[in-house]
């Protein structure tokens, strides 16, 4: 667990003049729900309110965090900060996805707000909603709608000015309002945390029989306008995909790992135009390797990739493309 001193620290100034005054403004982000939370215990006239998504861990498939939700002073309830590593920047960039379907009514920073720096908020339906906070980046949108393990930001440590903070990711589940009693006890693929802190590890995206799913896909990578002309599976660790933008005359390659999500191994694609010199990227990544991009309208491309044993290298084809 890689709550430091300057975690605690830093989360303990979050809430610290809660205790002080009660003029301290709500944590909770513009604009708050307007659901009204059903009590613990009380029957509610629509039953459908009861229903809670199945959540899972805001983390890809086959990950394993500490959870831990005593070690600050600003939690107040049921709040949740994950780590994993062995140092206090270890996670820092690791991907971040939706614990439930929904739709982001929250991506900003609002760090001088609430000192959740950047911030995104998921509406689930049914009052409830989830936070996930300190984001080093956003990939989401307000407005947008995201399906269950799809990404929206990376790990990070982003506050308010001033108040330094090492990585981690600040999680909630929030039903209806009135902040802290509508912050839900977090229950992952059916189980409930077992608070106050444990390591638990992700099925979020993992299809059936518990095999890792990539979050990421060609397109994602390669960007908008871009469609998959050609496709080589990588034996079982990955796939190197060939894409053309009919748009912009620019083809592009990536190679989108299958094994090993989340480990840093060795991954590579290229991409080389008759007559130009090969680009390639290659390094050590958690889920693919690319985009590696170059314009070829109606010439011939070789292309091709590597991850774990298995590579791939194309003959000069798609010359049309």
């Amino acid at each position: 667990m890689k709550l430091n001193g300057a975690l605690i620290a830093g989360c303990a100034l979050l809430f610290s003049l809660g205790t002080a005054t009660a003029a301290v403004a709500d944590p909770t982000p513009a604009p708050t729900p307007t659901a009204t939370p059903t009590p613990t215990g009380t029957a509610s006239p629509d039953a459908r309110l009861l229903a809670a998504p199945n959540f899972q861990l805001p983390f890809p498939c086959g990950q394993t965090w500490n959870g831990n939700n005593s070690a600050s002073s600003a939690h107040r309830a049921h709040e949740i900060d994950f780590n994993r590593g062995s140092t206090p920047g270890a996670d820092l960039g690791d991907t971040v996805v939706a614990a439930a379907a929904g739709t982001v009514t929250i991506s900003a920073h609002q760090g001088s707000i609430n000192r959740f720096g950047n911030l995104v908020k998921i509406d689930h339906g049914g009052g409830y909603a989830t936070y996930y906070a300190h984001l080093n980046a956003r990939s989401v949108s307000a407005g947008q709608s995201v399906s269950q393990g799809q990404k929206i930001g990376t790990v990070g440590k982003t506050s308010k000015p001033g108040n330094n903070i090492s990585p981690h990711l600040h999680f909630e589940i929030r039903k209806g309002s009135g902040y802290p009693s509508n912050i839900q006890r977090a229950v992952f693929d059916g189980r409930p945390f077992p608070y106050p802190a444990a390591n638990v590890t992700s099925r979020n995206k993992c299809g059936g029989g518990g095999t890792p799913t990539n979050p990421h896909t060609p397109q994602e990578v390669c960007g908008s306008g871009y469609g998959v002309v050609d496709s080589q599976a990588l034996g079982s660790d990955g796939r190197v995909y060939l894409l053309y933008n009919n748009a912009t005359g620019y083809n592009c390659v990536t190679t989108i790992k299958a094994r090993s999500l989340g480990t840093n191994t060795a991954t590579t694609a290229f991409l080389e135009v008759r007559g130009s010199a090969r680009k390639t990227d290659s390094g050590n990544y958690g889920y693919y390797a690319g985009p590696v991009t170059a314009k070829a309208p109606g010439r011939c491309v070789k292309w091709g990739g590597k991850a774990g044993a298995s590579s791939y290298t194309s003959p000069f084809e798609h010359c049309g493309s």
